[in-house]
Formats: C-alpha cells, structure tokens, sequence
C-alpha cells in the first residue's frame, strides 16, 4: 500500500508540473517577450534588405555561340545493288554447288555447275548434222557447176538447170541453219555453268544440289562490289537542306560510329509516309544490311544562347533557372527562380531557347537545394558559357 501510495504522489506532481509548464508559455506576457525578440532579430538581419545567405553558389552568364544545325534521321542499312544469279537453261540438274552464303566471288565464276550429259549428246548430235549439211552441200555445189558448164551445148534443159541452182542455195541454207544451232548448242554447253555475273558477296543462296532447275531460277543473290548504304527518311520540309556530299554520321550498335556521304535524294515521295529517302554511301564491310540505324546529317551552323547544363534544374516536368539579383557588399544576392525553355545539348552545355538572356547572371549549380526568393553568396562567377 505504501509502494502505491508514492506512485499516486509522483504522479500528481508530474500533473501539476506540465500545467504549470503550459500555463506559463501560453500566458500573454511570455508570447508578447518572444515576437519583441522575432522582431528584433529580423530587424537587425535585414538592415540591408537580405536575410542570411542559405547557399554560397557560383554564377555563370548565357553565352553567345555558334549552334551546329543537325537533322536527326532514321532509316536503314541495304545493299547498293543486289544482283540475281539465275539459271539460263530449263530441265537440268544442280550437280555441284560450289560457294555459300558470305562467300567472296569475282565475276565470272561459276557457282553451280548443272549436268551436262543430254547437253553434250545434242552437241555431238548438232555436230553430225552440220557434217551431213557440209557433205550436202558439196553435192549440191557440184551439179550446179556442171550444169553450168553444159547450158549452152542443150543436153540439159534451162528447168532442170534451175533446178541445180535451187538445190545449192538450200544446201548453203540448211548448213548456215545447222551452224547456228551448233553455236546454240556451245551455249548451252556453257549455260551448264552458273557463273557470277559481277564480284561481290553471296547474301542468300537458294540452290541446292539435286533440284532440277527452270530457266529464271533464282538461285543466289549477290551484294553487287560489297557496297553498302544507309537511306534514311526525310520528309519534305527538310529536303531543302540537304544536298549531295553531306557528311551523315550514323550510331551503331555498341557505341561504334560511321560516316557517309549523301550520294542522291529521292525525286518523289511515299504516298504514305510523306517522307523521300536520302541515300548515303558508308563503308565496306561497315555494317550490315537490315540494320536500323539513326543517322545525323550537318546541315550548317546558327547563333544562339547556351547555359551549362548544371544551371538547369527540372522541376514538375519543367526547366528552370536561378537568375541572380544585385549584390550587396558582403556578395549576398536574392534570387529568382525562372522557367526556361531548351533545346539542344553539346557535350556539357544546352540550348536556352526562351527565359534569358545574355546579361543576366544565373546560379551555376546547386539549384535541387534552392528554392524562389532564397538569398545566396556568390563566391566567383564563371566564364561565361562554362
């Protein structure tokens, strides 16, 4: 009971003491004492018109530059030429195909050599022919000499001599038929070799042994000299500014850069998309075709004004500033928080495109920290632009 006792004792105590504690800070002397010492304080902090600095920062001033002008493009990588290698000759077997995909050709070698077999026997055939043709004709001269010789003495009438004369000119006529078709058959002969028709790489290949092929069979594609390009959309509003022997650079995957030279620009336009094509030479062996690749292509220079990128801060989607006030004697300046717009960046600076302008001073960073209104000491102010 004692040990109870205490307790309600130390309790009551406790009570009494925080409304003693609350009566005395709620009493109006003791609020008035307070606001006269508020008072004071500020007073004496604003005799200059600035509070105290919350932020020591550096400034920077916009500076005047010459903006490299840049159309950004997308597009893709495509051969310059693809060449079609097909069979010439129909009913043929494929009997060796020689290359593959990726494969290096020059012009002229073979690629898929066809059976030859029925070929060569209508060669030997054709052959023959033009030996009967030959004979035939040596007949045919013979007569026609003889009859001439006897035409004046009459044992041969002027018919049949005709006759003669009719009989050499068809047998000159059935051996040049049969020549011909000797060379036809040379052809074929050769035909029974599938050559590239320029040099290049193999890009697709179709053929395969045992197919029995038509003529017009697709059976290779060639990456014409192993030139490649890029073609990039560009719609009409940008053709203006571009003209053959431009520089594109284009980004690759893994960070890796190419350049190019606008070699043409499209005369029409997609129905569609409303964009023409610029076609641009890149490197051998540079990339490859079916990438999608952005492009960049210079199209000149234009003044305009550029802040350090530390300068900017987003807030709520937008850009701002800090635009520094007059100083004071001791550095000290207000500052004034102001929505900018911006455009492009270059390596560590950016584009003010409206919100500033040349003379004013901004904050060069640490604006995440500042806040409208704030009161700052600049401790050195940056080369303009820097």
């Amino acid at each position: 009971m004692a040990r109870r006792s205490k307790k309600g004792i130390f309790l009551v105590i406790a009570a009494l003491l925080v409304g003693i504690s609350i009566w005395f800070f709620q009493h109006p002397s003791h609020k008035a004492e307070l606001a006269e010492k508020r008072g004071n304080r500020a007073t004496k902090d604003g005799a200059n018109g600035l509070s105290k600095a919350t932020l020591s920062v550096e400034a920077t001033r916009p500076a005047a530059v010459q903006w490299p002008m840049r159309l950004v493009l997308n597009g893709s990588i495509y051969p310059w030429q693809e060449a079609l290698v097909s069979a010439e000759i129909a009913g043929l077997r494929i009997q060796q195909v020689l290359v593959d995909v990726g494969a290096q050709v020059s012009k002229g070698q073979p690629l898929v050599l066809l059976a030859d077999e029925t070929v060569k026997a209508d060669l030997q055939k054709q052959l023959a022919t033009v030996e009967k043709d030959k004979a035939a004709l040596a007949e045919a001269k013979s007569n026609a000499d003889r009859a001439n010789e006897i035409k004046d003495s009459g044992a041969l009438s002027a018919q049949k001599i005709n006759e003669y004369v009719i009989a050499l000119q068809t047998a000159k006529a059935n051996l040049a038929l049969s020549e011909a078709e000797l060379e036809n058959q040379r052809i074929r002969i050769r035909q029974t070799k599938v050559v590239a028709p320029d040099d290049g790489v193999v890009s697709e290949r179709s053929a395969n042994l045992g197919n029995v092929v038509s003529a017009g069979t697709e059976l290779f594609k060639l990456i014409r000299q192993n030139r490649i390009e890029w073609r990039g959309e560009v719609n009409a509003d940008q053709q203006a500014a571009l003209h053959t022997g431009q520089t594109v650079t284009l980004n690759l995957a893994g960070g890796k850069t190419v350049a190019g030279k606008v070699r043409l620009i499209s005369p029409v336009v997609d129905n569609n998309t409303r964009n023409a094509l610029v076609y641009v030479d890149i490197p051998k062996n540079s990339a490859k075709p079916g990438m999608y690749v952005q492009g960049k292509i210079d199209i000149g220079q234009q003044q305009g004004l550029a802040i350090p990128l530390s300068a900017v801060t987003y807030r709520d989607g937008f850009a701002y500033v800090f635009v520094l006030g007059n100083a004071n004697a001791d550095g000290m300046s207000r500052i004034t928080q102001r929505k900018v717009k911006t455009g492009r960046t270059l390596g560590e600076q950016i584009e003010v495109l409206s919100g500033v302008d040349a003379a004013e001073k901004l904050v060069l960073s640490g604006g995440a920290f500042l806040n409208d209104g704030d009161t700052v000491k600049v401790v050195t102010i940056a080369k303009a632009g820097a």
